[in-house]
């Protein structure tokens, strides 16, 4: 791989934080391939959402890029340095958070941060006071001297972002596997305040999710990984250009008229016999989208038109045309 001419003043070689290219990766016999070929590249101070269904290979990305896990092919690179190569520069500019906070819960707050930051090797001394700064800079400081076990699920993983943040140079790179995972809605707008607050502090972020709302409030740049290949690639206006503007579900008259539709869809419901067809929302191109796919009059039950979302993306690109209704 060739580095790019651009510098920077950071130690980093090149204008990305994580850069991967061609990376597959499978498991099992017969082999399953989990990755076929991805690849992507994450700006310094921003967040990069890697968005997919189950089984899409989401973590298996992060665990390759985290150096937890080696691809069979291809290459990376995170803050400058090769994952193979590099493996333990990589290790200590990057903080990895997985779908579930690991934290001691019978410890403190500040134990827990005390005990990490001793364990990169800092005094006692600068211990306390890392742990401090942390506690602080998460909204911690109150809740510091109280058992992680009387955290909520967002305390805990902003605990647990912090835990990572003790050993790593700042802004660093962050990992963020799911990290709102069974997290109630309060918390995980605390959560994103966190993400918003590292990248606007220079981290960068690599954040996989299944919450298509989550990827369009943080994300600057979307990736829709589908199959262990990257379907699409953008930022979520322009991902929702591709399928247009609006979207107009229209509610169906008879199963015979949805399943002549149902293949120029977005969105489909077969339960309601609801298809989800795009538009650029204007008055006339609704008015000739009606009549061009119901001329009679009598196929359309009624409809409503609303703004595309990721989830139109999501379904347009992953989902398969239903057979019957």
């Amino acid at each position: 791989m060739t580095s790019p001419t651009t510098t920077t003043s950071r130690t980093d070689r090149t204008p990305y934080a994580i850069e991967a290219y061609g990376l597959t990766k499978s498991y099992g016999k017969p082999a399953v391939r989990v990755l076929d070929g991805i690849g992507l590249r994450v700006g310094h101070g921003s967040v990069f959402a890697l968005l997919g269904p189950n089984g899409a290979g989401k973590t298996t990305a992060v665990r390759i890029l985290a150096t937890l896990t080696a691809a069979d092919s291809g290459t990376a690179r995170v803050a400058g340095h090769d994952v193979v190569a590099g493996r333990s520069a990589v290790r200590r500019a990057i903080s990895l958070t997985g779908q579930f906070a690991a934290v001691d819960e019978t410890q403190t707050g500040e134990e827990n941060l005390r005990m990490m930051a001793r364990l990169t090797g800092l005094s006692r001394a600068d211990a306390r006071r890392r742990a401090g700064e942390l506690l602080e800079r998460f909204g911690l400081t109150d809740a510091a001297r109280r058992p992680a076990r009387t955290y909520s699920g967002g305390m805990r993983r902003r605990l647990d972002l912090a835990a990572g943040l003790v050993g790593s140079p700042e802004p660093g790179v962050f990992f963020l596997d799911e990290p709102t995972t069974g997290l109630d809605p309060r918390s995980r707008q605390e959560l994103w305040e966190v993400v918003r607050g590292l990248a606007e502090r220079g981290a960068s972020v690599l954040l996989t999710t299944q919450y298509l709302e989550e990827a369009d409030r943080l994300a600057d740049r979307i990736a829709l990984l589908n199959k262990g290949r990257i379907a699409a690639e953008g930022t979520a206006a322009g991902l929702k250009g591709r399928i247009a503007g609006h979207r107009l579900d229209a509610v169906l008259t008879s199963g015979e008229a949805y399943l002549r539709l149902v293949g120029r869809a977005v969105h489909h419901s077969p339960e309601t016999l609801t298809l989800g067809l795009p538009t650029d929302g204007s008055a006339a191109h609704v008015r000739a989208l009606l009549d061009e796919i119901d001329p009679a009059g009598i196929e359309i039950d009624r409809f409503t038109l609303h703004s595309a979302t990721l989830d139109d993306v999501f379904l347009a690109l992953t989902s398969e045309v239903p057979a019957h209704v």
